[in-house]
């Protein structure tokens, strides 16, 4: 079953390049959501999470907010990657 994996960040966000980096490095394709350039898609950002922090890793719909790697990759190895 393939996953959903959703990385909500800003061009200027150097931690979101670690996190996107970090999955490329793990082979799992994601959907970036640049919320800088799309209003609605921060709105959203902001209802899951409370905050307008980014980045945003949103894993079959289990959120993380910031590049938490421990998180990551156990939500990650429960699903298999």
């Amino acid at each position: 079953m393939e996953r959903e994996v959703i990385v909500y960040s800003t061009p200027m966000c150097p931690w979101c390049q670690v996190a996107k980096k970090h999955l490329d490095e793990r082979g799992v394709a994601y959907r970036e959501v640049d919320v800088a350039s799309d209003q609605q898609a921060a709105m959203e950002m902001v209802r899951k999470t409370g905050q307008q922090a980014v980045p945003v890793v949103e894993i079959d719909g289990e959120v993380v907010v910031g590049f938490d790697k421990g998180k990551i990759d156990q939500l990650l190895a429960a699903r298999g990657t």
